[in-house]
């Protein structure tokens, strides 16, 4: 057992509004630069919908990720000889259009326009090259067009659903959405690093954190193509790769990443988990149906004196230790079964996870009133997202796994309604509960981690202890004086 420390994620998806606040702040911190204007670390996608960039989950088209060949884990892109005789045309990179071009008004149109009869305009022209231009798409085109014919329709995952569940998908009463926020997933697996030649992505050893060295980046971009969450970009300025940082200087100040300490909605946890490193090829090479209970054992009990004992052999803190026993990730991960990774099966083991969304049941309109289905289990039947279509996202197909979540989640709804609304019967909940295998005590720690909890209880952030990190290199007193605000020179682009 090889025992390590992860920061992972959360994102509860029944509690997102898409206001796009996660967004902003980020763009506002990161992302403001000439060559970065396209970039949005986080994004927020509409679901069902063909997302940012646009049909980023269709593999057959970007070969992201890693695949079973043979039984052996291989990169669906290519091995790196093979990278390197396509340096000069990558088939598998989204293009401009594919994320979108940017754009300002001609604003000097409004300032110095002559008066006159006519109300004068400001055209959009675009950042890339300066030119009149027309809007055909955005970073969030599709925003709250779940259900589209245009849209929604050319979602892949929708590719597992029948035919007649596609159709009654986009009748008109059917249709419903629901918001997906995306960061970088720091995945313990991940595949952009392994697509890239010149070794410039890392992942930090004592957070996992992945980052790339712009001064070893050479532009070759194969760690876009390798990404199958596209959540690497390539700045055209500086001719240099660039990804979302999970606002590590942040971190290591003792706050939380931008977008989470801005978020309305409160969906974002973040906290420190511990991992067996020795697994991590053995889990990302199980048949996809063993992928989700697989990357959930590789993470370990806190709490276990075996771990502890490991743990501090690795040189992982007492202090980090006690962060990964108070961490929402490990309960809402492990503890309760309620968080899954999105798209396991392209085996990264991404470390960012899901709470489903609660899926709105069909409702008949008898008197002119909407009664939703009486009985909230057997209403799983019948939903407006089907079960397929959650488990193609969350569960590499596999639809017990999205099933034991919304239990859970009925079950904790159907106590609380049953002690603060009482609507629903005590025995009603009681069975729900024993039907989901939950307890009341459970119910009760769910619902004050997703409703009530505080910065501290959401986002359980250890102590860097970044001098002791470096010093396992350097001298940290030598680091001190120019590695503190990181590059002195900005990044240009190579001849």
């Amino acid at each position: 057992m090889n025992v390590r420390a992860q920061l992972s994620m959360v994102f509860h998806l029944d509690k997102c509004i898409g206001c796009h606040t996660c967004s902003l702040a980020c763009k506002n911190l990161w992302t403001d630069r000439p060559g970065t204007e396209y970039m949005w670390w986080n994004n927020v996608e509409t679901k069902p919908g063909t997302g940012y960039p646009t049909l980023y989950e269709d593999q057959q088209q970007y070969r992201g990720g890693w695949e079973l060949e043979d039984g052996k884990l291989k990169l669906r892109l290519a091995a790196r000889a093979t990278e390197l005789a396509n340096l000069a045309f990558n088939p598998r990179l989204p293009s401009l259009d594919d994320y979108y071009e940017p754009w300002t008004y001609s604003y000097r149109d409004l300032f110095d326009a002559p008066q006159g009869a006519e109300q004068p305009v400001a055209r959009p022209v675009s950042m890339i090259n300066g030119r009149d231009m027309e809007i055909e798409a955005g970073p969030n085109w599709d925003d709250d067009l779940g259900g589209s014919n245009i849209y929604a329709a050319n979602d892949p995952n929708l590719k597992k659903l029948t035919p007649q569940e596609q159709q009654d998908f986009f009748g008109l009463q059917q249709l419903v959405y629901f918001y997906l926020p995306r960061i970088c997933n720091h995945c313990l697996n991940p595949s952009c690093v392994a697509a890239c030649p010149s070794g410039a992505i890392y992942k930090r050893g004592e957070d996992g954190i992945v980052l790339v060295s712009q001064e070893k980046c050479q532009g070759w971009r194969m760690c876009v193509s390798g990404c199958p969450y596209k959540k690497v970009y390539f700045n055209y300025e500086t001719g240099k790769a660039e990804k979302c940082i999970l606002c590590y200087p942040r971190l290591e100040s003792g706050y939380a990443p931008a977008c989470f300490h801005t978020c309305p909605g409160r969906i974002r946890y973040l906290g420190v988990v511990l991992y067996d490193a020795d697994r991590i090829h053995e889990v990302a090479s199980l048949p996809d149906a063993e992928l989700v209970e697989g990357q959930k054992s590789l993470l370990l009990d806190p709490d276990d004196p075996a771990v502890i004992a490991e743990a501090k052999r690795n040189g992982i803190d007492d202090k980090t230790i006690d962060a990964a026993q108070r961490s929402p990730t490990y309960k809402y991960v492990r503890r309760w079964n309620l968080a899954l990774p999105l798209h396991p099966e392209w085996r990264t083991l991404p470390m960012l996870f899901y709470v489903p969304p609660l899926l709105p049941v069909l409702a008949t309109v008898p008197s002119g009133a909407y009664e939703l289905a009486s009985d909230f289990f057997t209403s799983l039947e019948s939903v407006r997202l089907p079960i397929r279509y959650m488990a193609s996202l969350f569960s590499a197909g596999d639809e017990e796994k999205i099933v034991a979540v919304y239990r859970k989640l009925m079950a904790a709804r159907m106590t609380l309604r049953a002690e603060s609304v009482g609507d629903v019967s005590e025995a009603t909940a009681a069975e729900a509960r024993d039907t989901a295998g939950m307890t009341r005590a459970e119910v009760q720690e769910i619902y004050h981690l997703t409703s009530i909890a505080d910065e501290r209880e959401r986002y359980v952030i250890p102590p860097f202890l970044r001098e002791q990190a470096i010093s396992m290199l350097e001298d940290p007193q030598e680091a001190q004086q120019h590695r503190g605000a990181g590059l002195v020179q900005i990044g240009k682009r190579g001849l």
